[in-house]
């Protein structure tokens, strides 16, 4: 299996490895890799939803493919369709699903159907942004906790789609979206490095400040966690897959490409509850 790395830490194009037959030991070193580097790139795979389920199984635990949007299909309830004939954009930098007590670990992304033009998807490094913020805003970081709501994004979509029943989560399933609190400061279970945990997808509020303090402080960690010096942007082509661990990162996907269509399929690593530096 051959790097190339995108940075010092972050982004690597992996090369000479079939997904879909891979060893146990090739996985293995796949999954070393996708914490080191975060976002690992694979080119040319030959992936349909049953062989990306089976490549999520290998490496983890797999969720339902969303807590509130059912599956592609009946057999693959754990592959999430991101449709843009449906609203299946992703134009807002987001960490998948914090607005459960257990975010995903991971995720897996195929491209199945690609506009001629555009649609590009851009990864943040949320240790690397931690990592440059000078050491007083950090200290500050440190302490704080914010609340994170899928209503916004997924309540009507709970209610009028889905009829108020949603997927099964943690063992439940899903029939409102209650706010959560996580850390700020993130702290990754298997490398003990800290990171920015909070994104304009689902973060509300800072808990314990007032609404201005609030909207300040995360407009200015929302700046800094998007810095060109902190992303990687991936240009689509058939047959690419895109994995990354959603404990260090967040991503935006580019609607830039007017009318075209767009499909790609998502699977999910089940994860942990998010620990803080306290």
């Amino acid at each position: 299996m051959k790097l190339d790395h995108l940075g010092p830490h972050f982004g690597a194009d992996v090369h000479d490895i079939d997904l879909d037959r891979a060893t146990d030991d090739e996985l293995a070193e796949v999954r070393a890799a996708l914490v080191e580097h975060k976002v690992l790139f694979f080119e040319g795979q030959q992936l349909d939803d049953d062989g990306q389920v089976r490549l999520g199984r290998r490496l983890g635990e797999l969720t339902a493919s969303h807590p509130v949007v059912g599956g592609v299909d009946e057999a693959h309830p754990e592959v999430y369709a991101l449709d843009s004939a449906d609203n299946g954009f992703a134009d807002v930098w987001h960490t998948d699903v914090t607005f459960m007590p257990r975010p995903p670990l991971g995720s897996i992304l195929r491209a199945v159907v690609l506009p001629p033009s555009g649609g590009d998807t851009n990864w943040a490094d949320s240790q690397l942004a931690y990592a440059s913020l000078s050491a007083p805003v950090r200290a500050l970081a440190d302490q704080l906790t914010a609340v994170h709501d899928g209503n916004r994004e997924f309540g009507y979509y709970l209610a009028q789609r889905r009829g108020g029943k949603g997927s099964v989560w943690d063992g439940e399933v899903v029939t409102r979206l209650d706010p959560v609190e996580h850390p700020v400061v993130r702290v990754h279970p298997e490398t003990g490095r800290k990171g920015l945990f909070v994104n304009p997808g689902f973060t509300s509020h800072i808990v314990g400040v007032s609404e201005a303090e609030s909207r300040g402080i995360l407009d200015l960690l929302y700046a800094h966690l998007t810095k060109p010096e902190h992303i990687v942007r991936h240009r689509w082509r058939p047959g690419d897959v895109a994995m990354w661990d959603n404990r260090s990162t967040a991503h935006y996907a580019n609607r830039d490409y007017g009318t075209a269509h767009r499909v790609m399929h998502r699977i999910t690593l089940r994860g942990d509850a998010p620990v803080g530096p306290h």
